[in-house]
């Protein structure tokens, strides 16, 4: 028994023994093996310094050139457009494409809203455009009007014993004649005559007698285009036989102001000749200019 049992024992240290082997010799082979195939690898990935310095090198060049040709680009389009950045143009500008916006919702939005706006800025232009044609006409009329005294003058007040300038210097054609009747060769027929007819020459420049306010700028067949003033006190002063006239109704003119030339006569004074007609009243009676006249 003793026996059996000794060679049990050493059959199981054996056994353990050649299993060790075993097992150490795997191991063992299995180390190898995986040694192998790092050294492998490890050669792999061996890291060339002199290449990464080498492209180093030639990337900073590469970066260098692209570097300064974009500083040329750059300062080249300075000159054209400083603030120019296609990323941040005006969504609503006229003069600049938006790509990439065009095609959104929103602009499409803005471009149904754009025909109101257009709208409604056309209302003030009408109104700017109807300022400056009443602003043109102002100027116009204010250009054809001539260039006299209109200074506002004190309140006219002529009195009965205020007097008169000749309006015309030149010897009287046919007197003033309220209580009889003088001779009028034209017309070859005698008449009553409330103004003075006075010589004069065609062209010859016509003064106001007195200070006043034109009242009525009109044409009559018989003396032709006239002019009549309100002087004050009741008083007003006619002109006829005018041409070039240079004052407008509303206008005040001062005591020695031109206010037209002398024109051809009408048919009524062809035998009398070129005159002046000038004619005084005081309350829409009239009155002999003679004794108003210096």
């Amino acid at each position: 028994m003793r026996r059996r049992n000794r060679r049990s024992i050493s059959k199981e240290r054996i056994l353990m023994v050649a299993s060790s082997v075993l097992v150490l010799g795997s191991l063992t082979a299995t180390g190898l093996w995986f040694g192998r195939d790092g050294g492998s690898q490890n050669e792999g990935y061996v890291v060339d310094l002199s290449a990464i310095e080498n492209n180093t090198a030639a990337g900073q060049a590469d970066n260098g050139g692209l570097q300064n040709r974009e500083n040329i680009e750059r300062e080249a389009g300075l000159s054209d457009d400083l603030d120019y950045d296609p990323f941040f143009q005006e969504t609503n500008s006229q003069k600049v494409e938006n790509p990439d916006l065009s095609e959104s919702d929103s602009m499409t939005e803005g471009a149904d809203e754009e025909p109101e706006k257009e709208e409604d800025a056309e209302e003030p232009e009408e109104t700017t455009t109807t300022g400056k044609a009443v602003a043109n006409e102002a100027a116009k009329e204010k250009e054809d009007t001539p260039a006299i005294s209109t200074a506002m003058q004190p309140a006219l007040n002529f009195s009965d014993s205020d007097t008169l300038i000749w309006p015309i210097v030149g010897n009287v054609l046919v007197n003033y004649s309220m209580d009889k009747t003088v001779y009028f060769p034209t017309l070859q027929q005698y008449k009553y005559n409330p103004a003075i007819i006075i010589q004069a020459n065609e062209g010859d420049m016509i003064t106001a007698a007195s200070a006043g306010k034109v009242i009525s700028v009109f044409n009559d067949p018989q003396i032709g285009n006239g002019v009549t003033m309100e002087l004050g006190g009741g008083y007003q002063a006619t002109y006829g036989q005018l041409t070039n006239i240079l004052v407008s109704e509303g206008s005040y003119v001062a005591a020695g102001d031109i206010i037209a030339d002398v024109a051809a006569p009408t048919k009524y004074f062809s035998v009398e000749g070129t005159n002046v007609y000038f004619k005084l009243t005081k309350d829409g009676v009239p009155v002999n200019p003679m004794t108003k006249l210096n």
